[in-house]
């Protein structure tokens, strides 16, 4: 709902605050999650065949060496589908099962390929601690680590093979799970920056959308104000009436610069300079209007955001036709910028007020928001409509930064 209590043109929420792309690296320093999966593949594949290349040194017999390659590729098997993303989805009951079936394979063909098999401890711990919730995984994962040094029980193994064993079997696990935990980050970070490319683009629309409302609403219906006026001054009052067309002109050529503004994303505004020409454009709707600007210079952030809410009142009062007086005010106390509109003309049967009546309204609540400040909009108990707008005379951002940096030489 407008300043002087007709809704505006588009009863909407209000809009975030300018879209702001997320700092990051380019697409190219980041890895492709297929990049990312390749690798992982490709240590599983290097270790798989490093206990293959064990079988073939160790084993005697062809038989033999079969079931050995046979049952690396189960354990290899097991260890990918581990690492895959849909295991974090697995239920509890899966988990188990299928931990149980990798360890079934890792140690009973201990019994069988004897010094072949030992090294094959390593896959076991690394799925631990991807399927086990932390921290509870700590706990077996750190059991497997050191079931290497009973193998002396089954296989005639020297301290120094046992120590490597223990080793290798706490190297291979944490690379497994580092290399599919970080896939799994690789493939999050891609999804989070497709996710916020599209949050920027739709932002940025509700942005342009916000501007333009803020902006042309103002200059459209100073245009067509100005446009009723000469319509009725052509046939008697010719001179006048030129005098009216340039004043247009002017609105118009305002109007086309503000359009550029909102598509470069760059805008200043000038509370001082909005409340001449609201003087002015209510002048020539014969509002008598009370202009008093005694805040001195502004922060160009709370400059900009007051002048909008400025242009945005006297938009409203522009579309309603009873107004007849109006007075704008703004003053500065203790470090807090206020902007008060007040206008007559409100209807008998205005609807009652909501944080959500009217983009106007809810525009500049988010843009007061932003910078610390706040709106309030009603009606008094005299028929009159009163918009008050308040701000630091800083915005938050430029206070904290500045206070920051003041305090840094007392640390």
């Amino acid at each position: 709902m407008g300043v002087t209590g007709v809704p505006s043109d588009a009863d909407a929420e209000p809009l975030p605050q300018r879209a702001r792309w997320p700092a990051g690296l380019p697409d190219r320093d980041l890895p492709a999650p297929r990049l990312a999966r390749t690798i992982t593949i490709v240590v599983l594949v290097c270790l798989s065949i490093v206990v293959s290349l064990n079988s073939l040194e160790y084993s005697a017999d062809t038989p033999t060496l079969a079931a050995s390659v046979a049952i690396v590729l189960a354990v290899f098997l097991l260890q990918f589908l581990h690492s895959s993303t849909r295991a974090q989805r697995w239920t509890t009951r899966t988990r188990v099962l299928m931990l149980l079936t990798q360890a079934v394979f890792t140690y009973a063909p201990v019994l069988i390929f004897h010094r072949t098999w030992v090294s094959m401890t390593g896959p076991l711990a690394g799925s631990i601690l991807l399927l086990v919730p932390f921290p509870r995984a700590w706990i077996p994962f750190a059991a497997t680590v050191a079931v290497p040094a009973s193998f002396q029980l089954v296989v005639s193994l020297s301290w120094l093979e046992t120590s490597y064993l223990v080793l290798s079997t706490l190297f291979t696990g944490l690379v497994i799970y580092g290399l599919s935990r970080l896939t799994d980050l690789v493939q999050e970070v891609h999804r989070s920056r497709a996710e916020l490319a599209r949050l920027a683009v739709s932002q940025e629309r509700l942005r342009f959308s916000r501007d333009l409302h803020d902006l042309l609403g103002y200059s459209l219906s100073a245009i067509t104000l100005k446009s009723e006026l000469i319509y009725r001054l052509v046939p008697g009052r010719p001179e006048q009436a030129r005098e009216e067309v340039a004043s247009l002109l002017d609105i118009s050529r305002q109007a086309l610069s503000d359009v550029r503004t909102v598509a470069s994303g760059y805008r200043d505004m000038s509370l001082a300079a909005e409340a001449d020409s609201a003087a002015a454009i209510l002048a020539s709707a014969d509002v008598e209007a009370e202009v008093e600007i005694a805040c001195g210079h502004l922060h160009p952030v709370i400059d900009t955001v007051l002048a909008t809410a400025l242009r945005e009142g006297v938009t409203n009062i522009l579309r309603h036709s009873k107004v007849e007086t109006c007075r704008i005010s703004a003053v500065t106390e203790e470090e807090r910028v206020t902007l008060t509109l007040t206008n007559d003309g409100v209807p008998d049967d205005l609807p009652a007020l909501s944080p959500h009546s009217g983009s106007g309204i809810g525009n500049l609540k988010a843009r007061l928001g932003a910078v610390g400040g706040r709106l309030e909009a009603e009606r008094t108990r005299d028929g009159c409509f009163r918009m008050v707008a308040e701000a630091p005379t800083r915005p938050i951002a430029a206070r904290t930064t500045q206070d920051r940096m003041a305090a840094r030489p007392a640390a």
